[in-house]
């Protein structure tokens, strides 16, 4: 039988006493007090999972409107804790009046011991059921956003492509954590998806989270979860991602743009396997499968001090290189015939094919953008199109000239590059510049914070 922590309002030191004595070995622990003046604040400060409330506080008072008035404060202040009236002074209809307003049971003084225990654990099973439930319908909007999303096929022929099918493959059946890295838009979320698709928690949850657009300031809310009053906005205890990746597979991608006062927290969660919600100080267990994934050298961000090294010993078990586009070869005219029928069904445009020159411009493109150009780029292409062959001229990219140029930048510098003439053609509007750049809007606004544009 799991336990849980008892707070207990009476005015009596015996009735406390005696409740805390019986209690105490069927419980985590047991606090009393004497009356309701400190109650919200202990409701507030302490996590408790069940409450015993005395009905009558004031003397002479016995009809038991102060309990049901501190009832209905409870319930408003959370919901998902039992709560049961005690009084020497009862009769059917208070306690019908205090079933109605929320209560979980009424006990009558003197109590049957036995029966007060059954009504308490009884009262526990009610409360690990509420918050299962809460998590379930957490759980179901995730799956919700999965069920939404396009489920692309990893394509590609390429020997690139085939040794890393084969890794993955070999992966997938353990627990193993994985770390992903690549350029942007060669497909590291698809990786991560095939690596939990083939997995024995394929039929658990994958929570994806993209570090890149969380601030420092909502991280532990974000991973961790929290109680009800942890901050301004908390209205109601909210399980964090950690909690809701449980049985299943966690992703976090963009894992080099966190902090590292953040990174410290990380680390420690995936070392204790537990978390703390924020505001509380009940330990939780966490067991899920961890891919991390980045477009960022994590080895150099070491020696730059920017990552920590025993983090990354904890994310790299297993290391998957996603090959860039350039070296997969004829793979980027099976993804543009992918990508054609998709568009053309997408937008009723039916018998659409490309033809040989338009091939030969597409594989001799570089694709700095990779698997995420060639796609905006097809689109395009699609759009466009007046009859049913894609010609050369429907393809808008530029091989890159500045090649020379570009081989004594570093691909911060690039970034950095790239990120300010999208922003100059979109005349400052973030949203756009996003949608171009294939990102978050979060995400755009932490890079440019970074690069001071």
């Amino acid at each position: 039988m799991q336990k849980g922590k008892v707070l207990i309002i009476d005015d009596n030191k015996g009735i406390q006493d005696a409740l805390e004595l019986l209690l105490l070995p069927v419980c985590t622990s047991v606090v009393s007090i004497p009356g309701p003046k400190r109650l919200i604040p202990m409701l507030e400060t302490g996590e408790f999972d069940l409450v015993l409330l005395d009905m009558n506080f004031s003397a002479g008072v016995n009809t038991g409107n102060e309990g049901i008035y501190w009832l209905k404060r409870i319930r408003e202040i959370n919901p998902d804790i039992p709560v049961i009236l005690i009084t020497a002074y009862g009769d059917v209809e208070l306690a019908v009046k205090a079933l109605k307003e929320g209560a979980t049971d009424f006990i009558l003084k003197p109590w049957d011991n036995q029966k007060l225990i059954a009504t308490v654990q009884a009262g526990f099973q009610l409360r690990w059921s509420r918050l299962e439930v809460r998590l379930l319908k957490q759980k179901e909007g995730y799956l919700k956003k999965e069920l939404n999303k396009e489920n692309i096929p990893i394509l590609g022929n390429s020997v690139a492509i085939q040794q890393m099918q084969s890794l993955i493959g070999k992966v997938a059946k353990t627990d193993a954590n994985v770390l992903i890295t690549g350029e942007n838009g060669t497909g590291k979320e698809l990786v991560a998806r095939e690596i939990h698709r083939l997995s024995g928690r394929s039929q658990e949850i994958l929570v994806t989270v993209d570090m890149g657009a969380i601030s420092d300031t909502l991280f532990e809310s974000e991973l961790f979860g929290h109680v009800k009053g942890a901050f301004t906005d908390a209205r109601e205890d909210r399980a964090g991602k950690m909690e809701a990746a449980n049985g299943g597979t966690l992703f976090l991608d963009e894992i080099g743009n966190l902090g590292l006062p953040l990174q410290a927290k990380l680390l420690a969660a995936l070392q204790n396997r537990e978390i703390t919600r924020l505001g509380s100080n009940k330990a939780i267990g966490i067991d899920f499968r961890l891919i991390s994934a980045t477009n960022r050298d994590l080895t150099a961000m070491i020696t730059e001090g920017q990552f920590r090294e025993d983090l990354l010993y904890r994310l790299n078990t297993i290391h998957i290189e996603v090959p860039p586009l350039r070296e997969r070869g004829t793979d980027v005219l099976l993804l543009a015939e992918h990508f054609i029928r998709k568009f053309a069904s997408r937008y009723d445009k039916p018998n659409l094919h490309i033809n040989q020159q338009a091939n030969e411009k597409l594989q001799h493109y570089s694709w700095p953008g990779n698997i995420r150009e060639l796609q905006h780029t097809i689109e395009k292409a699609v759009i466009l199109s007046e009859g049913p062959v894609l010609k050369p001229d429907l393809f808008f990219f530029k091989p890159l000239g500045a090649a020379k140029v570009l081989k004594d930048m570093t691909l911060e510098e690039m970034e950095k590059n790239l990120i300010a003439g999208v922003l100059q053609k979109a005349g400052g509007n973030l949203s756009l510049a996003a949608q171009h750049l294939g990102v978050t809007r979060q995400t755009l606004y932490n890079k440019i914070k970074k690069y001071g544009l």
